[in-house]
């Protein structure tokens, strides 16, 4: 007891003391701490700074104010916004004839590019004062899915005037003289713009633009011009064969000092007409055989003047900062919108073709097999409809939150691809033969585009998420490492000294909780409701405890290492996503005043999430560098097991039985694929089929029951078997006429096209 007691006096004084804390403790940490600091290059400071923290920030902290998700509001339509979607982009719909598009057109017919122009599609984010639309993000993004449920290359002609580009651009950092010429031209289509960002040696890795652009002068009708010569090639740009303005991003430099400053000045964005001398719009990409327009542009030694420059010459070298705040928003709107279409397009047209399209004398949806992939539609699409408000409801409280917009665009076009393979599979030879009626086809064959622009997948989950979530949202380690390169040692050991006791305390209380909350189940962790969605709020305190000491942990022994350790760092960046894509779910569920017929789907997506969550945390522990430090996380984290096993076959069959029959639950999860009259196509048709089976569910009832009694045969074909009981009176004239109209329209839906020649 002695020694105990001493041993703790001697802790005591140690944090205690000023003097010999920092003696003993704050200076030795402080050199450790510089020595494993992971350095950040210009364009990774560039980017922290950039953007805002959200709730990824409460997320990553180790316990969640609840209470803050719910503040955020439910995101609306005003009646402006409600009305365009409506009127205009009902009208869009009608006019779209994807196969055509597509398979003859490889462009939009001119009649569509002279509406979307006409009406304002290309205004969307433009204000008011210069003629545009300036509609919410979630407005943006419901009109984009609408439009993408019947044609991505429709969807996506609209998307990229709206999202990173040249109107965005100048709104945000243009000068007054700027904005007043080119945004009224851009807000009624007089102008297309495209934005030039991606070459062949700079994609994901956007920092790395080898496009120069040398300060110089030249003479220009008889005046001396101070300017820039421009040199570039570029690929992938979407818009850019039909491209009037283009908006290009390039590092500038100034070898003979002209501005009087640095040489190299960095990356910039400048706009420029497409028939300026020397610009050249090159060939058309064919992107998977869409139908939209994307291209190259090239130009050697194109002079422009200074003042083209977007935001003026003082913007000169700011461009990184512009396209990390502007990317952030149009990754969080515009491939997020595409991959929720493809949710309620599949969910809408697989759960009616489930149940229209009979074998073995069942309805496929009847069948386990089926009903497993379809569970994972209905359920990935209710994730992707959640993460699309909660996402878009951040943007529209006028932060940019870079980390949660990547979160959006990594796992929400990989979902999307989930979603659209599972509809695939179970649609079968309706999704495979292309033609008028096949509704699957081109969206497949989308789908990869989404997950390669804007950053790749595989870097953004591997190096992003992670990468700036752990440094931006830790209430400590950006302000230490800002410390770290402070000049005056004496003014930076005395703030390391505060941030230090904070951090430990930080640390020491999330490694409590996370393994209090692992030995009880989360018992005594707060919900901000009660029911049956309060013991998820609790598992997720409990995974954002275990993050946030894990990362503490793995900042600590690997320090600058971490950023190598890539698919470490990947796995710690799923647990924020889990947890983030979970918070979005119940959201969701709270916006939609708590509907009983949502919680199948509900409570089949946080079981997966908390599931994908804990393995997550457990593939960290198994492949942690340092083995000492990762028994201590597995004993802290999961000192009982792993019990989080995920949705079970039962909650899997439950919600399919839930969505195989219209309801307001349908409707809430496939309203983004609208139904519209004068709809030919083959959604229409499935959609049709799938109301008249229902409506004839009690005819068909009394069909089985004069199978039962022995009255009817059982194996006729359905025309012989409607005649048989009519003529047996087991059903009436007026219901033998309801069941072949029914029977015609489901022939109609499960048929496809062919062609005499192709």
């Amino acid at each position: 007891m002695t020694l105990f007691i001493l041993v703790l006096l001697i802790i005591i004084v140690l944090f205690t003391v000023k003097n010999i804390r920092m003696q003993f403790i704050t200076r030795p940490v402080f050199s450790f701490f510089k020595k494993v600091l992971p350095p950040l290059s210009a364009t990774e400071k560039e980017a922290m700074e950039a953007g805002d923290v959200w709730w990824e920030g409460e997320l990553f902290r180790g316990k969640p104010n609840w209470d803050t998700l719910h503040s955020y509001g439910k995101p609306q339509l005003s009646a402006e916004e409600k009305a365009f979607i409506d009127n205009q982009v009902m009208t869009a719909l009608t006019m779209i004839d994807d196969f055509d598009i597509v398979q003859n057109r490889k462009d939009l017919p001119p009649e569509l590019w002279e509406y979307f122009k006409k009406e304002g599609f290309f205004a969307l984010i433009i204000p008011k004062q210069y003629g545009g639309r300036a509609f919410s993000a979630y407005a943006n993004s419901t009109i984009v899915s609408k439009l993408a449920s019947r044609s991505v290359s429709a969807a996506v002609s609209v998307m990229v005037p709206n999202s990173l580009g040249p109107g965005e651009l100048l709104t945000h950092y243009g000068t007054q003289e700027q904005r007043d010429h080119w945004l009224p031209l851009l807000a009624t289509g007089e102008a297309v713009p495209c934005f030039a960002l991606t070459g062949p040696e700079a994609g994901s890795d956007a920092g790395a633009i080898p496009d120069e652009g040398i300060v110089c002068r030249k003479e220009v009708n008889g005046e001396s011009v101070l300017g820039l010569s421009l040199t570039w090639d570029k690929r992938y740009i979407t818009l850019a064969p039909v491209a009037t303005v283009l908006g290009l991003a390039f590092q500038m430099r100034d070898p003979e000092g002209l501005l009087g400053g640095d040489e190299d000045l960095g990356i910039t964005c400048a706009l420029i007409p497409t028939d300026h001398d020397g610009v050249e719009i090159g060939r058309r990409h064919n992107p998977l055989n869409m139908g939209f327009m994307n291209g190259t542009t090239k130009g050697e030694d194109v002079f422009i003047p200074l003042d083209w420059i977007i935001g003026g010459p003082q913007y000169a070298g700011r461009g990184w900062r512009m396209l990390v705040e502007c990317l952030s928003a149009g990754r969080g709107i515009s491939l997020p919108a595409l991959a929720t279409a493809s949710g309620h397009t599949a969910t809408k047209t697989t759960t009616a073709y489930s149940y229209v399209r009979h074998q073995f004398g069942l309805a496929i949806g009847q069948f386990e097999g089926v009903q497993e992939a379809l569970a994972r539609i209905i359920a990935n699409t209710y994730q992707l409809e959640a993460a699309r408000r909660l996402t878009t409801t951040g943007i529209d409280l006028k932060v940019k939150p870079s980390v949660v917009t990547a979160i959006a665009k990594y796992h929400m076009t990989e979902l999307g691809r989930d979603v659209i393979n599972d509809a695939m599979d179970i649609q079968s030879g309706k999704g495979i033969q292309l033609g008028p009626k096949n509704y699957l086809g081109h969206g497949h064959m989308a789908t990869p585009i989404s997950i390669t622009v804007e950053g790749a997948n595989i870097l953004t989950r591997s190096l992003m998420i992670f990468g700036q979530g752990a440094t931006r949202c830790h209430p400590y380690v950006l302000a230490e490492m800002e410390t770290a390169a402070m000049e005056n040692e004496a003014d930076a050991l005395e703030r390391f000294d505060s941030l230090l006791l904070g951090h430990m305390g930080y640390a020491s209380r999330n490694g409590v909780r996370a393994f209090i909350s692992a030995l009880t189940g989360s018992r005594f962790n707060t919900a901000p409701v009660s029911g049956v969605t309060k013991q998820y709020y609790k598992d997720m305190t409990r995974v954002s405890s275990a993050l946030a000491l894990m990362t503490d942990l793995s900042m600590l022994m690997l320090g600058g290492d971490l950023k190598r350790k890539e698919m470490l760092s990947a796995r710690m960046g799923d647990v924020l996503s889990e947890l983030y894509l979970a918070s979005a779910t119940l959201k969701l569920f709270e916006d939609n005043g708590r509907q009983h017929d949502d919680l199948p789907a509900v409570h089949y997506v946080m079981q997966l999430r908390l599931k994908n969550a804990a393995s997550a945390l457990q593939g960290a522990i198994r492949n942690f560098p340092n083995p000492v430090v990762a028994w201590v996380m597995r004993i802290v984290m999961f000192p009982l097991g792993n019990h989080f096993n995920g949705p079970s076959d039962a909650l899997a069959t439950e919600l399919c039985q839930s969505m195989l029959q219209p309801g307001p639950a349908r409707d809430r999860l496939t309203f983004l694929c609208p139904d519209f009259e004068g709809d030919k196509g083959g959604i229409a048709e499935v959609e049709a089929a799938f109301i008249a089976q229902h409506q004839c569910k009690s005819i068909y009832a009394k069909l089985k029951q004069g199978q039962k009694a022995g009255s009817l045969p059982r194996k006729l074909t359905n025309l012989a078997l409607f005649e048989a009981a009519k003529a047996q009176n087991i059903i009436s004239e007026d219901e033998h006429k309801q069941l072949l109209i029914a029977n015609e329209l489901r022939l109609d839906a499960i048929h496809v096209d062919d062609f005499e020649s192709l």
